[in-house]
């Protein structure tokens, strides 16, 4: 079992140019969202995930990789390729896919950020708690 003091934990692994990549990935992530008790909505994180490896499968070049840190309250995913040609967002819709509108929904903050032989497509998420419910009045 996971306490809730749980801590920063980090995975970085490189996924094979494969379809498959797709579904490790999500393996990775639930592990991960386990391992640091984040408290959102798992099932956002694994969305996210899927779509950023699917890009990278299918717009960048080479074997992506998987980058993720989390706690808690939050989490950073990376997806990295060997492509330089940076991601444009487009019209979301059936002709163009939901993508990165998706990951821009979801996120509290995402971007793309060139790198040396390549680029990584980032965002994080944060675990909405709640708000606190006031006590009914007495009448």
């Amino acid at each position: 079992m996971v306490s809730k003091e749980a801590g920063p934990y980090q995975v970085d692994t490189p996924l094979p140019k494969e379809i498959g990549s797709i579904t490790a990935a999500r393996g990775i992530a639930r592990r991960v969202l386990t391992e640091c008790g984040y408290q959102g909505h798992h099932e956002d994180v694994l969305l996210v995930v899927s779509e950023l490896v699917t890009n990278a499968l299918v717009h960048g070049d080479g074997p992506p990789s998987l980058r993720m840190r989390g706690s808690a309250s939050k989490v950073r995913i990376e997806v990295s390729d060997e492509g330089e040609r940076l991601p444009e967002p487009r019209e979301p819709g059936p002709a163009n896919g939901w993508g990165l509108h998706v990951v821009r929904l979801l996120s509290t903050g995402w971007g793309i950020s060139p790198r040396d032989g390549g680029k990584v497509v980032w965002c994080e998420l944060a675990a909405r708690l709640a708000p606190l419910q006031a006590a009914p009045r007495e009448s």
